[in-house]
């Protein structure tokens, strides 16, 4: 049964159960929280300093240096300075702090990539040595999940999380996958997501599904993105320019999607958004891992819109641009409205 076909006609079934379970198998744990409410103006202390980026290979096709943040003032004229207010968004930007609550909170540790596991228990990051961190959402309790060899580079860690679902016998999953670039070439790594100072290992892709039966590309790969209840990931081929999936539903395959980089899988595993280059800019576009045409969310953009990212109901994204984070309805029904001065990551903690 080809990946298509199968995730059409099984998500249904799986879907409610595979949350759940998948919930479960995270340990439980709980963020900071902003004590003086949503619209309460961001501490005046001080603010994450230097322009981070995502690190590791293709993570600003436009090419844009990222300005330096400013540091927010609490004034009643900037309530939601850093944008993360009562959106669940957050914002890592390559320092020790994590914009989130509409406050900045502190890891103790240099943040790079930061994304949350499918319960928000748990973030997992890049440090700045370079390696696999998992942490508890107000940085505390960080784990080494693995370190980087020397002369690799580790970036955009994603977690795969799915659950034993009766009668469709998808296995338990509980990882974490990552790019890893190495003298120019890059390949996705994978690792338990509860491994200490553990060897993650290179991800097999297997063949191209579908009659003409081919490998599928092992390197280039990049930017990978987990979700849904069966541990479906899509990532960008920086040699094909394509987007692909990888399926592991009862065994795995995949193939290539679209044309396009930094992919996100919805939540629910089905649907995706990815950046593609229009008329000198990058766009975000819409699109399925069924075949269908892609939508442009961003028709009018006078500027880049890069590395897009979902909000839990699958109804928002948030997307960065040269002089901040912005965020469009999926469906496209409006143009995207910036709503923090800071650049970085965003990510939304579910």
């Amino acid at each position: 049964m080809s990946v298509r076909t199968r995730l059409s006609t099984v998500a249904a079934v799986a879907l409610t159960t595979a949350v759940t379970a998948g919930a479960a198998a995270l340990l439980a744990g709980c963020g900071p929280e902003n004590p003086a409410g949503e619209s309460a103006a961001p501490p005046a202390a001080t603010a994450p300093s230097g322009a981070g980026t995502a690190s590791g290979p293709s993570t600003r096709p436009g090419g844009t240096a990222a300005p330096t943040p400013t540091a927010p003032t609490a004034t009643a004229t900037t309530p939601a300075v850093n944008g993360t207010a009562g959106n669940h968004l957050t914002i890592s930007n390559g320092t020790d702090h994590v914009l989130m609550n509409g406050t900045s909170v502190d890891f103790g540790t240099v943040v790079r990539d930061l994304a949350w596991s499918p319960d928000g228990a748990k973030a997992a990051f890049v440090d700045g040595a370079g390696n696999l961190m998992v942490a508890n959402p107000d940085g505390s309790g960080r784990v080494l999940v693995a370190r980087a060899p020397g002369g690799e580079t580790w970036s955009h860690p994603t977690w795969q999380v799915s659950a034993v679902v009766p009668g469709v016998e998808v296995p338990l999953k509980n990882n974490i996958f990552f790019a890893a670039a190495k003298g120019g070439v890059s390949r996705l790594k994978g690792i338990a997501a509860t491994a200490v100072d553990g060897t993650p290992q290179v991800l097999g892709l297997g063949t191209e599904e579908g009659p003409d039966i081919k490998p599928l590309p092992q390197t280039g790969n990049t930017w990978p993105s987990a979700a849904g209840p069966h541990g479906t990931a899509v990532y960008a081929n920086s040699d094909t320019g394509e987007v692909y999936i990888r399926d592991d539903f009862l065994r795995q395959q995949g193939g290539p999607l679209l044309p396009g980089s930094q992919p996100a899988l919805a939540p629910g595993g089905e649907d995706l958004v990815f950046v593609r280059a229009v008329g000198g800019h990058d766009h975000v576009f819409e699109g399925g891992v069924a075949e269908r045409p892609a939508k442009d969310l961003t028709p009018g953009a006078a500027t880049d819109f890069t590395e897009p990212a979902w909000s839990p109901d699958g109804r928002t994204l948030a997307v960065r641009a040269p002089d901040g984070i912005y965020t469009l309805p999926v469906d496209g029904s409006a143009a995207p409205v910036k709503i923090s001065t800071y650049t970085g990551l965003p990510a939304y903690r579910p």
